[in-house]
């Protein structure tokens, strides 16, 4: 199933920069994130994330909790 990926354009307190699913409570204001694109999962989006600049780019705890590391 594929879904709308967007990433925290500020870091976290562990220097991430948070990716998220379309949807997530947590997701941050709009202008404070980037579209990243349409994907069947969040190792996609984290990648595009990471091609667009936010080389520390994680999954969100909440909504993509597979592709969350720290």
């Amino acid at each position: 199933m594929y879904h709308h990926y967007y990433v925290h354009t500020s870091t976290d307190n562990h220097g991430d920069y948070e990716v998220h699913q379309d949807g997530c409570d947590h997701m941050p204001n709009a202008s404070n994130r980037q579209y990243l694109g349409y994907f069947t999962s969040c190792a996609q989006a984290v990648s595009q994330a990471k091609v667009n600049g936010y080389r520390t780019a994680d999954g969100c705890y909440w909504c993509c909790s597979e592709c969350h590391t720290s």
